[in-house]
């Protein structure tokens, strides 16, 4: 059963998509009926600066919506999506967020503003990421994820035992095998092969989200991507068994995820 009375962009076992704004569409939502929310926001960093893309200078213009509108009001948006987050989520659940040093630190006050409890920080290294053209600054090589519980009081999903001794090591060299799960990952960005339908300008790898997913969610729970983009979080959660509800307000982006999830 649909869990907002919003019209889907796109539905299929276990999966459901909406084209609305966020908060709006959370508040159409039963209180405390998602199990875990991974939350991907803007990062506000598209404001005339450049990268490196491809080994050539590029302009840093993810979007409008990727703009900041200044402080205070970036913040102010945080707060409100965050909070809805909160309302939504059950009182074990958890939410995931991930940002640079941009938007991140923002983010994590919100967080403790809103009454969520900070688990962890996690350091995603990317072994591949791009060099920095300016030379005025350290590469950067790296985005942090933000995991916090809704309660204090409640016991929220951890599987241990799946971090301990799952085969991360294969594709994450600073995973020892047989070793508990530490805070820095080295994920490589999304490879050509997870692009062949269309990218996402901040498309997160399927192997992000597949050890987020497997660390704190089981089977059949539900998962909550309010920035779903190109639908990342998805198809993870429905290669392990878990249901997804995707938010977006660009339509284009929702049909890269239709192409993306009609494959999974």
């Amino acid at each position: 059963m649909p869990l907002s009375p919003f019209e889907p962009y796109y539905a299929s076992d276990g999966c459901t998509l909406y084209h609305a704004d966020c908060v709006v569409l959370m508040d159409s939502m039963p209180e405390g009926c998602v199990d875990m929310i991974f939350a991907d926001p803007p990062y506000n960093l598209s404001n005339g600066g450049f990268t490196c893309k491809s080994g050539k200078r590029a302009p840093v213009d993810k979007g409008a919506w990727d703009e900041s509108r200044g402080l205070a009001t970036d913040y102010a948006f945080h707060e409100e999506w965050i909070a809805a987050c909160r309302r939504v989520l059950k009182d074990e659940g958890t939410i995931w967020i991930s940002g640079t040093y941009h938007s991140v630190y923002a983010c994590g006050f919100a967080l403790q503003e809103a009454g969520f409890h900070l688990l962890n920080d996690i350091c995603w290294f990317k072994p591949n990421a791009p060099p920095n053209l300016s030379r005025r600054y350290f590469t950067a090589s790296h985005e942090t994820l933000l995991w916090a519980r809704k309660s204090p009081d409640a016991r929220h999903t951890f599987n241990y035992e799946e971090m301990k001794h799952g085969s991360w090591h294969e594709n994450d060299p600073m995973k020892r095998e047989g070793r508990q799960m530490r805070s820095v990952w080295s994920i490589p960005a999304p490879k050509r092969s997870e692009k062949v339908f269309g990218s996402h300008p901040t498309q997160k790898p399927i192997a992000l989200l597949t050890r987020i997913l497997s660390a704190c969610t089981n089977p059949g729970d539900v998962v909550l991507d309010p920035f779903a983009g190109s639908s990342t979080t998805g198809l993870a959660a429905l290669a392990l068994g878990r249901e997804y509800i995707g938010v977006d307000t660009d339509a284009a982006y929702l049909d890269l995820s239709v192409r993306r999830l009609k494959t999974s």
